[in-house]
């Protein structure tokens, strides 16, 4: 099996040559499966997401549809220095973003503090592909898995169709997903 560098690499590449207009059916999709999430999503219900950058699967429409159903929606902050766990905002509205450290679109209200999270009923998490086993390939920095260590909440990884394969490497400190949301598979339950 290839390292994880090696498929990062090509994750990426394959994302780099999707176009606008797959981004954007994909984007639509995983909006249309949130009506049929057998993870409950309401107004009792807390949701991490993120803020979708480049070709990564999502989008601000999706945010909006979490909150059209009610739920309080939170979103990552980069802290500064070094890889350490995100910091959270809650999400009001589209015009609530602002550029942040690396280009990121972050929330710009009341910071609540890495331990915001442990509030979550349900954490969308991105990356760049997600294994039947449930192991993530994330980008590498490890500010994700450092943020959802130890969380009792709901783990869905949001990827491509593609992207969602049978196996892939793990480390010992890589927080496995309980799901996987796919704009063709819609939620699937992962082992």
């Amino acid at each position: 099996m290839a390292g994880k560098d090696e498929l990062r690499t090509g994750f990426t590449a394959r994302r780099a040559g999707l176009t606008v207009d797959d981004r954007d059916s994909a984007s639509t999709r995983l909006v249309a499966h949130l009506q049929s999430s057998p993870v409950l999503l309401d107004a009792t219900v807390t949701v991490a997401a993120y803020v979708p950058v480049g070709a990564e699967p999502g989008s601000v429409a999706f945010l909006e549809a979490l909150r059209d159903r009610g739920c309080a929606v939170l979103l990552p902050v980069v802290p500064s220095g070094p890889p350490a766990p995100l910091d959270w905002v809650r999400y009001d509205a589209r015009d609530s973003l602002a550029r942040g450290r690396f280009g990121l679109l972050e929330p710009t209200g009341p910071r609540l503090g890495v331990d915001a999270i442990s509030d979550a009923d349900v954490v969308f998490v991105p990356a760049l592909a997600v294994a039947r086993t449930g192991v993530r390939l994330g980008r590498g920095a490890g500010y994700y898995d450092r943020s959802i260590a130890g969380i009792r909440a709901a783990l869905v990884g949001i990827v491509y169709d593609h992207e969602l394969v049978d196996d892939l490497p793990a480390d010992a400190y890589d927080v496995p997903m309980g799901w996987v949301l796919t704009p063709g598979g819609g939620f699937t339950q992962l082992r």
